[in-house]
């Protein structure tokens, strides 16, 4: 009973796994199944649900579960410099050399993937400051900063640390790229719009490209094997040649030497390896820096200079020692048939590939046995609910003893060829039914032939325009790219103007209340643009019911006809006048003298501002 029930407990974490992506975007397929069942499950302790389908249940009623429950899986570990020797060769060695690279005026552009509260692509923007200095830092570099989880997001916009977070630098560092705020610091805000933040998902999202440096730490380890193929393709495409990737401690990268060169292998520092014209790769101008390197190094080249053929070849491939393992798998046959470089050294038998779509363990025991080719034709392959036609070719090898040592299959896709064929047969034999029974429609058939022939060139004349408009839509896409990169600049240097016209505005608001005199703003139309808080103590009136009020038309205790010479003066000279004394009453009615002073308000389309405060006469000794 153990292992149905096992198998029932992976199919309801599958399903719950299937609902978090549609219900919220997060695809977790990819992830470890025990790391992530481990979590979840510490997540179902927590609210007491003991299955799988309770806890859904649980999260399509609470919204605020999902919250955090993506807190409990995406575990965020990050710290300035994290791992300070690995820094310290990042800064010292891999940068320098990153950076001679580059023209002066190129861009540098920079990727931390995984990057939760910032911490890291930071540390990327100091360490490259220090490199370049500030001035060339701000012109060239370009760092790009994603996670998946909009919460570490949002800490990592703000750019606000505790003291403790900023522990591991230096206090020329702190001083220099930190500005206390409060009980806090916040990164510098030149810099800080360098760094661009963005949701992100590796696994499913385009990946970031024409990178000089990719930094994700800590984050493959989280993947399964599938996953993490993917992803380094994905990271693969993204760096340019000669561009570097920066690993965690707890990462390799043993299986893709022909695509990556180790820079130092105890940092887990590697650089995208340049090919020219299928030559083997050149090798990196950073020396291998341990044994254990060196070695890596040697095979690696060993490997190039022996799969590069095959890997390159345009059909599935792959190669059967004499003990049946699989020794080799070209690109074309890891995309085909779900094969990856971890598949290597793995008995034959033992792949599905082996049985599906043909049995090919005895066909090559008999070529073996024959010492000559095999082919089969028009295999039929099943691919989701569509049908594939290979042709299967399977090669006995033999060395210079003439014993056998290998044998190589090849994979030839026929299915448009065999589709073809059984479509013309279909035609060939409808066209013969209809010769025989209708010899008339001869002419017409001829006719249709041609408009077929014509068919066919506007056909290819669509694709032509088809290729050439996909090709506009690409660049399209780069200068939307490029487009929105520069507005989300641009937003943030709004967020920081809007910032500082609030703190102005609520200084002057500030200002005008504190100020016990009844002040008044008028704009050139006489109407009323301030009130503050001493005319509503003065007169009774609040700013809401004067606001945009003609300040003539007002009724209240100070007669403003006795006023109108006096401001219609101000208003034409744009010089200052008064005290003007009206006799008037206060708000509760008690009779007073109130001494009016005119200014002319030079901002905002002109205007004038009044000030009125009761006289204060001195009565004689």
């Amino acid at each position: 009973m153990g292992e149905p029930q096992q198998a029932d407990t992976d199919e309801a974490l599958e399903e719950l796994l299937v609902f978090i992506r549609e219900a919220r975007g997060f695809d977790f397929t990819g992830y470890k199944r025990s790391t992530l069942g481990r979590r979840i499950h510490k997540r179902m302790t927590d609210v007491g649900t003991s299955s799988y389908a309770d806890y859904q249940d649980l999260l399509e009623t609470s919204a605020d579960e999902f919250g955090a429950l993506f807190n409990t899986i995406l575990i965020n570990v990050t710290s300035f410099f994290r791992d300070p020797d690995a820094w310290n060769l990042l800064q010292r060695e891999i940068v320098p050399d990153l950076i001679a690279g580059l023209t002066s005026d190129q861009e540098i552009r920079v990727w931390s993937a995984g990057c939760s509260s910032g911490e890291e692509p930071y540390s990327l923007a100091i360490m490259l400051a220090e490199a370049l200095g500030i001035e060339e830092c701000l012109n060239r570099v370009k760092i790009y900063a994603t996670d998946v989880d909009e919460e570490a997001l949002r800490e990592a916009r703000s750019g606000l640390y505790p003291a403790k977070a900023l522990e591991p630098l230096t206090p020329e560092l702190r001083e220099k790229y930190f500005e206390q705020n409060g009980s806090q610091f916040s990164f510098r805000a030149d810099l800080r719009r360098r760094v661009i933040f963005g949701r992100h998902d590796i696994t499913r999202d385009a990946p970031i490209s024409r990178l000089d440096l990719m930094v994700c730490r800590n984050t493959l380890m989280y993947f399964n094997v599938e996953a993490q193929t993917q992803i380094v393709d994905r990271f693969h495409f993204a760096l340019r040649k000669g561009g570097y990737l920066f690993l965690g401690k707890a990462e390799m990268l043993l299986n893709d030497a022909e695509r990556f060169e180790v820079a130092d292998m105890r940092q887990r520092i590697f650089q995208r390896s340049t090919d020219v014209a299928g030559l083997p790769f050149h090798p990196s101008p950073l020396k291998i820096r341990t044994g254990t390197g060196a070695e890596l190094h040697s095979v690696a080249r060993s490997r190039q200079l022996r799969d590069l053929a095959l890997d390159a070849g345009p059909t599935p491939s792959i190669t059967i020692d004499a003990e049946g393992v699989l020794v080799a798998v070209n690109s074309q046959a890891r995309i085909q048939f779900g094969l990856s470089t971890t598949d290597l050294g793995r008995p034959f038998q033992d792949l599905e590939i082996s049985y599906r779509p043909v049995e090919l363990r005895s066909l090559i025991d008999q070529s073996t046995h024959e010492r000559r080719t095999l082919r089969v034709n028009r295999v039929e392959r099943r691919v989701g609910d569509d049908i594939q036609y290979v042709d299967i070719l399977i090669q006995p090898l033999s060395g210079p003893n003439g014993l056998h040592i290998a044998t190589t299959i090849s994979f030839t896709d026929v299915t448009v060829a065999t589709q073809l064929k059984a479509e013309v047969k279909r035609i060939r034999e409808d066209l013969e039914t209809a010769y025989e029974e209708l010899q008339s429609t001869n002419e017409e058939l001829e006719t249709t032939n041609e408009e077929l022939q014509s068919s066919i060139e506007e056909l290819e004349t669509t694709n032509e325009e088809l290729q050439s408009t996909n090709e506009e839509l690409e660049t399209t896409n780069e200068e939307l790219q490029s487009g929105n990169e520069e507005l989300e600049t641009m937003n943030d240097e709004m967020r920081i103007r809007t910032e500082e016209l609030d703190e102005a505005r609520a200084f002057l608001e500030a200002v005008l209340t504190s100020i016990a005199a009844g002040v008044v703003v008028l704009d050139s139309h006489l109407k009323v643009k301030s009130w503050n808080r001493g005319a509503i103590d003065m007169w009774g009136l609040r700013a809401d019911e004067v606001l945009e009020q003609s300040f003539f038309d007002l009724d209240f205790g100070l007669p403003t006809d006795v006023l109108q010479p006096m401001v219609t003066k101000c208003l034409k000279s744009r010089q200052r006048s008064g005290p003007v004394g009206v006799q008037a009453r206060s708000r509760i009615g008690r009779p007073l003298t109130c001494d009016v002073f005119c200014s002319p308000f030079d901002g905002h389309h002109g205007g004038v501002v009044l000030m009125m405060e009761e006289s204060r006469t001195d009565a004689p000794s």
